[in-house]
């Protein structure tokens, strides 16, 4: 009894957190949709606060390019009353991994569109140069839940049509901060750092802004889907499909899939207070793509303060929203 009433007292402080928070927080969502399926669960979280007046979504961004991975974005934007969110792919170096629990096929099968192929999405540094041109100094949060390749590009992308700026100009006029499921802290190697090291060494020897890591010993903790797949008063939503199709695929995931990209979004509208305190310093990211973290510098990671079974319940909750019609 003392643990459910702990449970909805949680609920009910983060309520009234999120509540309090008027101004929508413009983000730019950077993600590897498809090699891993808690992307699906962070974009859920990020049309909740949208919907909820919390965070406004400037773009959709994927930092991989397998065939459907503009189209997956498309039907999660406007399964969520976003259809034209702007959504774009990398050109360059990147992943070309597809989902391994094959989910993004019925994903676009099943649910309207309007982006069909990634060659009708735009390039994903033009995107990035675009939106970021157009919003206030100092204003926009760049969620990063996957690999650091358009980061990467961005920071060295040269002055366009969108602005006189060069990337690392505009960077550091606009963005406001970034805060990214990435690395192990305080050392290890996590994927999303390892997999295309030189972009991830590169990007944090040359970024300026305040950093916020959400790093793999955060997420690992926090399990999320189950609640979901077993309301039988959802019906026809794509978050549940991906999650009804995979969570069965993994030994590892019979409590449900390890929450990493959902803590990203989490922290990044909802702050950390109170389950999580941040610890300073600055990343290094080495050749291997492993990290150490040194003790100076304006970067922050994560470390847990409250049992991960509060944030669990939040997420959980958070990933039944429901659009409005």
């Amino acid at each position: 009894m003392l643990k459910k009433l702990l449970i909805i007292i949680t609920i009910w402080s983060y309520a009234v957190n999120v509540n309090a928070q008027t101004k929508a927080i413009p983000v730019i969502f950077d993600t590897d949709m498809a090699t891993d399926y808690d992307d699906i669960g962070a974009i859920t979280l990020l049309h909740y606060y949208a919907g909820h007046g919390q965070a406004k979504i400037l773009a959709t961004i994927a930092n991989t390019k397998y065939p459907r991975v503009a189209a997956v974005l498309s039907v999660m934007n406007t399964y969520f009353k976003g259809p034209d969110i702007p959504i774009g792919v990398s050109t360059g170096v990147a992943s070309i991994d597809s989902d391994s629990q094959k989910w993004s096929d019925t994903l676009v099968a099943k649910y309207p569109h309007k982006i069909r192929s990634n060659d009708q999405a735009m390039d994903a540094v033009k995107l990035y140069r675009k939106v970021l041109a157009s919003q206030p100094d100092n204003s926009v949060t760049i969620i990063s839940v996957g690999f650091f390749v358009n980061i990467a590009n961005l920071l060295q992308s040269p002055p366009d049509e969108y602005s006189p700026l060069n990337g690392q100009q505009l960077v550091d006029k606009k963005v406001k901060r970034l805060v990214a499921m990435a690395g192990k802290f305080p050392s290890g190697w996590e994927y999303n750092l390892g997999q295309f090291a030189a972009a991830s060494i590169y990007v944090f020897a040359h970024w300026t802004k305040p950093v916020i890591f959400s790093g793999f010993e955060i997420g690992e903790k926090i399990h999320s889907g189950l609640p979901l797949i077993h309301d039988d008063k959802i019906q026809n939503d794509p978050t549940k499909d991906v999650f009804r199709i995979s969570i069965p695929q993994a030994k590892e995931d019979v409590n449900g899939r390890m929450s990493w990209d959902e803590t990203a979004v989490f922290v990044a509208i909802h702050g950390p207070a109170p389950y999580y305190t941040l610890k300073c310093g600055r990343v290094k990211v080495n050749a291997d793509g492993s990290n150490t973290w040194e003790r100076t510098g304006h970067q922050k990671y994560l470390v847990a303060v409250r049992p991960p079974a509060e944030v669990e319940k939040i997420i959980n909750n958070l990933m039944m929203y429901q659009p409005k019609n």
